[in-house]
């Protein structure tokens, strides 16, 4: 006789379990609290659905904070094995010049999800949408506060505390709570953060790129781009930092990050260049020889002394490692993810919490994070594969 399964999520991680269960062992139901599955999955596709990153799996690995966490599941599921299983759905990836994966032009993000939803009518999944998880009545999950389901297994896939509008607020964490499973709150993790501007330098540079940069902090280094806003800076440069900036924000209540404006020159090349050049102003020699175009430029004289930008070498260390400081982090609702969640000590290798034997939770809703660029949707893969594979395998 069939086990039963309960998916209390519509997400990336549940859709991925629901995929990989063997439909032979078990009955298995996914509960949707919207009219539809998959709205994250969906409004992370704007703007370019990136799926996954090219890079090798032993580099993935070590995007993710804390590395040890998902080590196994991306290893077992990796960014190549995503791709050969959008392949065999019908949905081809390529490799953009970024090293991000994205499906071949024209496939849309619906499309995506619809092969995917296509996986598991023939899985023979039952989806229930309008099915809001309000807790438990004794051993059975309870829906819209009447409706009482019993199941062998449940898994949790319930997302993080970002983009409410997709049902993903972090609610459910009281109903753990009374369970006696210890909980972080969330924080904003890939979000922009605030940076106090002048009106001036906002007036000439809001929503302007700073492109091909390098930040650091805390020791740890992240190239890209950031954009400059009116709350202060956004983008892969930055978000990559954002456990690092976040502790220094809850120590200290600001952090400070260096933005290397020429990380392809190194400082003896760029000292050469500035040493070389024949104007006598420090700007014509920054935007000729350097090639630091306006906005670099004008973020490097707003955090740079008059006496630092006249004399070469110092103002060639700025140009290397500029201090920009950080005084908040955007809302959880702005944030593209969120850490805090289920303390990881309350699961298992397998996502199983100690606590509630057969109660498996997925996800964002424990606390790990990684940068965007394809690791928060790989990781949402890797973990539905590796759950579906273990319960497949009792």
């Amino acid at each position: 006789m069939k086990k039963s399964i309960s998916i209390v999520g519509g997400g990336p991680s549940a859709l991925m379990t629901a995929a990989f269960l063997d439909s032979s062992k078990f009955d298995v139901t996914l509960y949707e609290k919207n009219k539809s599955v998959g709205r994250k999955f969906l409004v992370a596709g704007d703007g370019g659905f990136n799926i996954t990153h090219s890079e090798s799996i032993e580099e993935m690995i070590e995007r993710f904070t804390p590395i040890e966490f998902l080590k196994e599941a991306l290893t077992e599921f990796s960014n190549e094995d995503l791709r050969t299983w959008l392949e065999e759905l019908g949905i081809p990836t390529f490799e953009g010049s970024s090293h991000r994966v994205y499906p071949e032009e024209g496939i849309k993000p619906i499309e995506v999800l619809n092969a995917i939803l296509k996986k598991l009518d023939a899985n023979g999944t039952k989806i229930k949408t309008e099915h809001t998880w309000t807790g438990w009545n004794k051993d059975a999950l309870v829906f819209n506060d009447s409706t009482n389901v019993k199941s062998d297994y449940t898994i949790f896939a319930l997302g993080g505390g970002s983009w409410k509008v997709t049902g993903s607020d972090g609610s459910w964490s009281n109903l753990f709570e009374e369970k006696n499973i210890e909980m972080l709150p969330f924080t904003p993790a890939n979000c922009a953060y605030k940076v106090d501007w002048t009106k001036g330098f906002l007036g000439r540079n809001a929503g302007k790129p700073l492109k091909n940069i390098s930040m650091s902090c805390f020791g740890n280094e992240q190239k890209g781009e950031a954009v400059i806003t009116e709350f202060g800076l956004e983008g892969n440069a930055i978000y990559a930092l954002s456990p690092q900036i976040q502790e220094l924000l809850e120590k200290k209540g600001e952090a400070t990050v260096l933005i290397d404006l020429k990380p392809t020159l190194t400082m003896e090349v760029l000292l050469e260049k500035m040493y070389k050049a024949r104007v006598p102003k420090t700007t014509d020699i920054l935007r000729k020889y350097v090639k630091l175009g306006p906005s670099k430029l004008d973020l490097l004289k707003l955090n740079t002394t008059r006496e630092e930008f006249m004399d070469i070498n110092s103002v060639a260390k700025k140009v290397k490692a500029l201090p920009v400081t950080l005084t908040a982090a955007a809302s959880l609702d702005e944030a593209i993810s969120t850490t805090g969640g289920i303390v990881l000590t309350e699961l298992n290798e397998n996502y199983e919490l100690s606590k509630l034997p057969n109660n498996f939770c997925i996800g964002e809703m424990s606390d790990w994070n990684a940068p965007t660029g394809g690791y928060l949707l790989q990781a949402c893969f890797s973990m539905g594969s590796k759950i579906g594979h273990h319960l497949n395998s009792k």
